[in-house]
């Protein structure tokens, strides 16, 4: 695609010390669908005109704050067309709005906000300002989990059963907050956080992912939530079953303190016909069992994938296509409703990727756990 078809995009945090900006620059940048023009890379002015002068941003476009960022790219000819926010959770709503606001499409990493009012204003100030806004749950762009929701929908397994996920990590089983490591200090912060600390962060990841492929919202959910590390402000392992309408039942696990996992995150879906099961740590394989058959390997890249999964595979099979290109999928995905959005077109059917109502489900998935833990692990209706 011709540069002058990439879609302009700036961005909100992401700058030194941080992760998951440098993630969706890469992202963004893979399938040539936009190009970075500007950013307030920083909460620190000087942090941020240093960190935009590392990646090459035009330093008369590196902006000390959003605010500032906003109202001169609104008055550029070649001004940004979408922001993505990148920053710690209670940054996330006030960002959003002010784009909105200055009449930008959005692009905002998990979890939407740190509470359902919020998240909510979120819902309708997209809707008023008739802007694209996308979440970043960057799993459902895997090929083989596209492939898994298409085998669902077109009753591969039948009937709903049962779903189980989880997402099981190591990294905070001891306090490393204590040290001062920037990524952990700020998770563990309910301040900045969010009040869910363990299923807010991955719990959300592990939630969308169950929806995303089981094509359902549970109903209830009826949750427990500890926290093993003495002196943590927020919970740092989850259980929580699920209730679905039509009778399916599911359970979520979501650990930051599983000794031996880096990043499990694992589905298992089962129905009347057959059961599917896929793992992150091996993202191009996809496990389907029929009723009295064999357990079948279906691999990425390889024969009998559903449109769905073929569409957004890049490379040939037996090269891992993951993380990076999760979230890139998303990015392309975005980038066609953008386009189609410039002629004030419709994007095509097939484009697929988790918008701010997936955004608000999350957090009322966040904010139900909290109080069905707080209330003695009660069930809770999930609207």
């Amino acid at each position: 695609m011709a540069a002058t078809g990439c879609v302009r995009l700036g961005m909100v945090g992401g700058g030194q010390g941080a992760f998951i900006g440098a993630v969706h620059r890469i992202a963004a940048r893979l399938d040539d669908s936009y190009v970075l023009v500007c950013g307030a890379l920083s909460s620190d002015a000087n942090r941020a005109h240093a960190s935009a002068a590392e990646i090459g941003l035009d330093p008369a476009r590196s902006y000390g704050s959003y605010t500032e960022m906003f109202a001169a790219e609104r008055t550029r000819s070649d001004g940004m067309e979408a922001v993505a926010i990148v920053t710690p959770n209670h940054l996330h709503y006030p960002v959003a709005r002010a784009a909105l606001h200055a009449g930008f499409h959005v692009i905002c990493d998990k979890p939407l906000a740190t509470s359902v009012v919020e998240a909510d204003a979120l819902v309708q100030l997209a809707a008023d300002a008739d802007r694209i806004f996308a979440v970043t749950y960057n799993y459902s762009g895997y090929p083989m989990v596209r492939q898994a929701r298409a085998m669902v929908a077109r009753g591969d397994i039948g009937a709903l059963r049962v779903v189980q996920v989880e997402y099981a990590q190591s990294w905070l089983a001891g306090p490393l907050e204590a040290t001062g490591q920037k990524q952990a200090a700020w998770r563990t912060d309910p301040s900045q956080a969010g009040s869910g600390g363990a299923i807010g962060d991955i719990g959300s990841h592990a939630f969308h992912l169950a929806c995303f492929v089981s094509g359902r919202v549970p109903e209830q959910i009826l949750a427990d939530l500890s926290t093993f590390v003495a002196g943590r402000k927020v919970d740092d392992n989850a259980h929580v079953m699920l209730r679905f309408a039509g009778g399916a039942r599911g359970m979520l696990w979501a650990s930051q303190v599983a000794h031996g996992h880096d990043n499990a995150l694992r589905l298992r879906v089962y129905g009347e016909n057959g059961g599917l099961e896929w793992a992150q740590e091996e993202p191009d394989r996809l496990w389907f069992t029929p009723s009295g058959q064999p357990r079948q390997l279906l691999t990425r890249g390889g024969p009998g994938l559903y449109p769905e999964a073929a569409r957004v595979t890049r490379v040939p099979a037996g090269h891992l296509e993951g993380y990076i290109e999760g979230f890139a999928t998303i990015y392309a995905e975005v980038a066609r409703a953008l386009r189609s959005a410039r002629e004030n077109a419709v994007a095509a059917p097939e484009v697929m990727f988790p918008t701010v109502m997936d955004g608000v489900c999350g957090v009322r998935f966040i904010d139900a756990c909290v109080k069905s833990s707080a209330a003695g692990v009660r069930w809770i209706d999930l609207q």
